[in-house]
């Protein structure tokens, strides 16, 4: 008499990149076999990382359907959940990965390599390290968040209580190191912030939330959207950037008692950096047409590059520090880049934010763009007295002024920009007809 054996399902475990345009992407393989994989990773194709958000592949792009890669998994990148709220789930499981060369070698257009290269510049040149977070604002979306409810209150916590309670515990079992879970200005809008790392890791982790918070969205039937907007009249949801700098012995540089406020030579030169090529950066940290609907006066967001202490309306922000407990005042010390969105990839605006500042650290830029107030409610002729320049207004201003900023270009391999300016202006060429609130349910959708 034949046995029949019992099926069960198969555990996978997914080999991921996360391409120009923030969205993540991979293989998966059964989760028994990996070992067979830690050295060799798994194949893919270079076309991909043409592709736009609506799923289009950009033509131009240097391989067409031309060419092979290697999805090479990282060995302290792996995400691995063994449960969530639904019990039918398998664990969650993948791995970050680079994308290599068939013969080995790294691939240019990889956004974790070219973040990677930045790493080592301020350690081998500049004797630097990076230490850095993300902070991430979601939209849910469904059944269960049509109730409104007061903004930052306890009801509005409650109310998404246990998706708040499984999404800390399996950010935690990530080692995501999830810090606060907070309800935000807007309607069914939430934050999540986690511990400050290494610039690679704190990368990574920004993939990890959101692929996190979307996975335990699903689990419980809901949405979740990271886009800047989901439609005209809503709170824009932003992504804000801590950032500070210490030596190899791990001395934080940004921080000096008694200059101007506290911020070391050091950090002057690095944030007169950043400033100077902020409306470039734009075209990569706010990378899609609706990010603009967000950078805009009184949105708590950005639409000048300048510095402010405590000034929620500059686009670098001197973040607050308190002076009890037991953590002194230069550990706490750094600074928060906010024109950036859940539609940007982490590993590239990082990569771009740290090549502008190690521009202005070896020039010794000096630092004019200061204001302690909201810089539209100066003039003209005030702003540019301090240098205060406006963001761009679109994409496209953006773009054009990144495709002629040849200093900051110059830092990055010439396919990956190449390919991420014919995957914009494809992207432009496919929502340019939309109007304001559909452009904003469209974006809402894909991210």
């Amino acid at each position: 008499m034949d046995i029949i054996s019992r099926v069960e399902p198969m555990s996978l475990t997914t080999l991921v990149t996360t391409d120009l345009i923030g969205i993540t992407r991979g293989r998966s393989i059964p989760t028994e076999n990996l070992d067979d994989y830690w050295d060799i990773g798994c194949g893919w194709v270079p076309a991909d990382s043409a592709l736009t958000p609506q799923n289009i592949i950009a033509d131009p792009n240097p391989w067409g359907s031309i060419g092979d890669l290697r999805l090479l998994p990282s060995k302290n990148s792996r995400v691995k959940i063994s449960n969530g709220p639904s019990k039918e789930e398998l664990p969650f499981d993948f791995i970050h990965c680079d994308l290599i060369e068939t013969y080995g070698s790294s691939w240019d257009c990889c956004p974790r390599t070219l973040l990677k290269k930045e790493i080592e510049r301020y350690e081998n040149n500049l004797g630097m390290k990076i230490i850095a977070a993300f902070e991430h604002e979601f939209t849910l979306i469904g059944e269960k968040t049509l109730i409104d409810q007061p903004s930052f209150s306890l009801r509005a916590q409650r109310q998404q209580n246990n998706f708040a309670s499984w999404l800390m515990a399996s950010l935690k079992a990530a080692n995501v190191q999830p810090e606060m879970f907070l309800p935000e200005f807007g309607q069914n809008q939430y934050e999540v912030t986690c511990r400050p790392t290494d610039a690679l890791a704190a990368a990574d982790r920004a993939i990890n939330i959101r692929e996190i918070t979307r996975e335990i969205a699903r689990q419980m039937n809901l949405n979740v959207t990271f886009s800047p907007l989901t439609s005209i009249n809503a709170i824009a949801n932003g992504v804000h950037l801590h950032l500070s700098i210490t030596d190899v012995n791990d001395k934080p540089l940004f921080y000096e008692e008694g200059r101007r406020y506290d911020l070391s030579t050091i950090g002057e030169y690095w944030s007169a950096g950043v400033i100077n090529h902020l409306p470039s950066l734009c075209a990569l940290t706010a990378p899609t047409p609706v990010s603009y609907l967000r950078l805009k006066p009184h949105h708590w967001s950005a639409a000048y590059a300048c510095l402010g202490y405590r000034n929620r309306e500059a686009a670098l922000r001197i973040c607050p520090t308190i002076n009890f407990g037991n953590k002194s005042i230069n550990e706490q010390y750094n600074l928060e880049y906010r024109p950036m969105d859940g539609t940007s990839s982490p590993h590239l605006s990082l990569a771009s934010i740290l090549i502008a500042g190690r521009i202005g650290i070896e020039q010794k830029l000096e630092l004019k763009a200061i204001t302690d107030i909201d810089p539209h409610q100066l003039n003209d002729n005030q702003r540019l007295e301090k240098n205060i320049l406006p963001l761009p207004e679109n994409l496209n201003n953006a773009l054009e002024l990144l495709n002629n900023n040849k200093q900051l270009l110059e830092y990055f391999p010439k396919s990956l920009i190449q390919t991420y300016f014919s995957v914009k202006q494809k992207e432009l060429s496919l929502t340019n007809q939309l109007d304001q609130q559909t452009l904003c349910q469209h974006y809402s959708r894909i991210y």
